[in-house]
């Protein structure tokens, strides 16, 4: 499995800024009306962070399905299918495409029927439904916020920990409440942390970029292999290879050479795990949704 190659001990970051998080979202979830919860669709499952479920579990709660461009989108059905069958309102979108802040409005006012219904007998059909928008580091919140704002109101980047603070954003008919991406306190799961690391949702700085990629690589050959047999243009008997050999032979087709003809295996590490998470060996599903009748592994 993947997470052998990765230390336990390293992979764990819970910055103090996360820790007020958790404080602040207790505080304001009085506050408003439903939870937007953003998960990465490629990993959805080591997405659903428990601090945040815990937190949130008595509001109407909806499931977005972030980087859904990214992902294999027969398994992104799937995970809606499965979030649906558990009662639970879910929708597939990418952030950057300008009809998905239209799709999740649609959904909740869906889930919010009933209170919209209510505030209507009430004369108050036009106060704003308040919105918390929450989801792991990196998982793509402020651009989602800027989708449905239609301007760029909330800071957003390519790595984790870029918002430190909540904000409230208004926009027509709704307040949206961004908060900063939040991890949990520990991991009681290697793999749900090692697939945190793969999609950049933990700091690469406090993490063995080589472990990294091989535990990446060594996950993938088993679920999508042609596609790093097109990608790096290797034979099928190298996917045969330990991880580390592996590497070393990707590093190698690339030129990834330093004097006497070594492979520079770090620059090799983190060219695969940037062209990954640039989805650049297609759309790929890190897990599966788990059989009818079960429910997600412990966080």
């Amino acid at each position: 499995m993947s997470q052998e190659f990765v230390n336990r001990r390293n992979i764990q970051w819970f910055p103090g800024h996360m820790t007020r998080t958790l404080r602040v979202m207790e505080a304001d979830i009085k506050n408003v009306d439903v939870v937007v919860q953003l998960l990465d669709a490629r990993i959805p499952q080591s997405s659903l962070n428990p601090e945040i479920q815990r937190i949130t579990a008595r509001k109407p709660r909806l499931y977005v399905m972030n980087k859904a461009d990214l992902a294999d989108p027969a398994v992104t059905a799937r995970w809606k299918r499965w979030f649906e069958n558990q009662r639970a309102g879910c929708v597939a979108i990418s952030s950057k495409n300008r009809g998905a802040a239209g799709a999740v409005r649609a959904q909740i006012e869906q889930e919010l029927a009933q209170l919209i219904a209510r505030r209507e007998q009430k004369g108050t059909a036009g106060a704003s439904i308040r919105v918390m928008v929450v989801g792991i580091p990196n998982v793509g919140k402020s651009t989602f916020i800027n989708c449905w704002a239609g301007s760029a109101r909330a800071k957003a980047a390519d790595r984790p920990g870029v918002t430190r603070g909540k904000q409230w954003i208004s926009v027509p008919g709704y307040e949206l409440l961004d908060m900063p991406g939040v991890l949990w306190k520990k991991f009681e799961s290697l793999e749900t942390a090692t697939n945190l690391a793969f999609i950049g949702s933990i700091k690469d700085d406090i993490l063995d970029i080589e472990e990294l990629a091989m535990g990446l690589l060594s996950q993938v050959r088993e679920i999508y292999p042609q596609r790093l047999l097109e990608r790096y243009k290797l034979k099928p008997e190298d996917l045969e290879l330990d991880p580390w050999e592996l590497l070393e032979a990707i590093g190698r087709r690339r030129g990834m050479l330093v004097s006497g003809g070594e492979v520079n295996t770090e620059r090799a590490a983190i060219m695969v795990v940037d062209e990954f998470r640039a989805s650049k060996w297609g759309r790929i599903s890190l897990e599966q949704p788990p059989r009818e009748g079960e429910k997600p592994d412990d966080q």
